[in-house]
């Protein structure tokens, strides 16, 4: 997943709204969203490669999220799936600070990711690329492929977007939530970050939702979380190159509340 977008504790509706966007290469084979047998109450798509995902949510409270972070110089060879992670954090018992612990243990492990973890004790962020573990504030983030909040272009005007949405809407509609994610906009060049893959590859990640032959937006994600604890998740696949895409949405109550 390469670029979420949320709302946290700053909505007089939903303690929590949720968007994201799963970037990967066509060919890499994935399920979209569903309830998995084992455990019977955990919602994610699944990494048909791996085994793993990047986004999912329990009925027993627990939610997690990952993105890569881009490094290309310190790139690790036959490296575990970091989608792993979210996996295993959904089907566990401990809290995100246990959790987290136990990751710091194998630092190396893993090419470089950031792990957002959210249980009934709070909404946490963990980079294994500074190795920091904090609670998140109440606020619009935004996380792409470097750090929480880090102002490159589309994190920049995707926190926009999204805060001007939920500022001036009580219930803020899925499309117009989807339409910002689908915003395929670039920056100029001279607002490019410099992360090594080379300005022609730093252009075609630069937009919301991104589009190529081999690569691309694979999925947009939101959540809405309710004081209530209702969830509405709802998932919009794409077709590689086509502009269709399929949708699966579901509405459930978790037990205890993720907040």
């Amino acid at each position: 997943m390469c670029l979420i977008l949320f709302s946290y504790k700053s909505h007089p509706v939903y303690p929590l709204i949720f968007a994201a966007n799963r970037d990967e290469f066509y060919e890499r084979p994935t399920a979209q969203a569903s309830f998995r047998k084992e455990p019977p109450d955990m919602l994610a798509g699944r990494d048909l490669k791996e085994g793993g995902t990047w986004l999912g949510m329990t009925k027993t409270g627990r939610m997690a999220a990952i993105t890569n972070f881009r490094d290309l110089q310190n790139l690790k060879d036959g490296a575990p799936s970091r989608g792993g992670l979210v996996s295993e954090f959904l089907r566990g018992g401990k809290n995100p600070g246990e959790y987290i612990h136990s990751i710091k243990q194998i630092p190396d492990r893993y090419n470089g990711f950031n792990l957002i973890l959210g249980d009934r004790s709070g909404f946490f962020c963990f980079s294994n690329a500074d190795g920091v573990f904090h609670e998140i504030s109440p606020g619009v983030h935004g996380l792409s492929n470097h750090l929480l909040d880090t102002p490159w272009p589309k994190v920049k005007q995707g926190r926009e977007l999204l805060g001007n949405l939920t500022s001036k809407h009580q219930n803020p509609s899925p499309d117009e939530i989807f339409h910002i994610l689908a915003d395929t906009s670039k920056p100029a060049d001279r607002h490019l970050p410099d992360t090594g893959i080379g300005l022609e590859w730093e252009r075609l990640l630069s937009s919301i939702f991104i589009q190529s032959e081999i690569y691309g937006t694979r999925s947009s994600t939101i959540i809405f979380v309710d004081r209530k604890n209702n969830i509405t998740f709802i998932e919009r696949s794409f077709t590689a190159g086509s502009g269709e895409y399929k949708t699966v949405e579901f509405r459930f109550r978790i037990n205890p509340g993720l907040f």
